[in-house]
């Protein structure tokens, strides 16, 4: 994806926090002479920056596409809103002119997949998801669960490259902002407290 420099991460806190929000993405296999690539919209947990962790079914189709070729991509994005021509026009400026974009936050994450397949290894993953997604919800641990664990397979994917975006106005200056920030506080549409949110902690006070 296309990241002005206006848009990149400030650092690896922002878009680990980023991403450790959201807990939910596509992860992408292009396995080996495919017409389209196998996508998976899936769960997953971010123990650290390098490691991302998640379990899918067995019968997923994306298991093929690994075995054909183990680098995959998984697509974070959220916190967005969108922003109309008139909301970029201030002090007199013609609202017919003004410029309408979406704000948002995306993060892709690259890395070698390693399936596991051996029902200890899938059961600490599936602790670590329930660690993040229901944290002392009393669910049994997973290894409980015995046969069932035959049904799923896990991945760790060793991540090897992070592009990060968050889009929220870094190319115009503090009044555009503003005028933006106002605006959607007021609309408080589906996504706009969260691209507000972002707008203002990417904005210097």
């Amino acid at each position: 994806m296309l990241i002005h420099p206006w848009d990149a991460a400030q650092d690896e806190e922002e878009w680990v926090g980023f991403v450790r929000a959201q807990q939910f993405g596509h992860l992408v296999a292009a396995g080996r002479g495919r017409d389209v690539p196998v996508v998976v919209p899936t769960q997953f947990a971010l123990p650290s920056s390098r490691l991302v962790v998640l379990h899918l079914a067995r019968p997923n189709p994306v298991w093929t596409a690994i075995e054909e070729n183990p680098t995959l991509l998984l697509s974070v994005a959220g916190d967005w809103a969108y922003i109309p021509a008139a909301w970029k026009a201030i002090d007199g400026e013609d609202p017919a002119y003004g410029i309408p974009t979406t704000y948002y936050g995306a993060v892709q994450l690259i890395g070698c997949a390693e399936v596991v397949d051996d029902d200890e290894g899938k059961a600490e993953i599936l602790r670590t998801q329930l660690a993040v997604t229901e944290p002392g919800s009393g669910a049994v641990d997973p290894a409980a669960h015995g046969r069932r664990l035959g049904g799923i397979r896990g991945v760790r994917l060793r991540v090897t490259d992070v592009r990060a975006k968050f889009k929220y106005g870094g190319n115009v200056d503090d009044a555009h902002r503003a005028e933006v920030a106002r605006r959607l506080a007021a609309r408080r549409g589906p996504g706009d407290a969260g691209a507000l949110a972002q707008l203002h902690r990417r904005t210097a006070p």
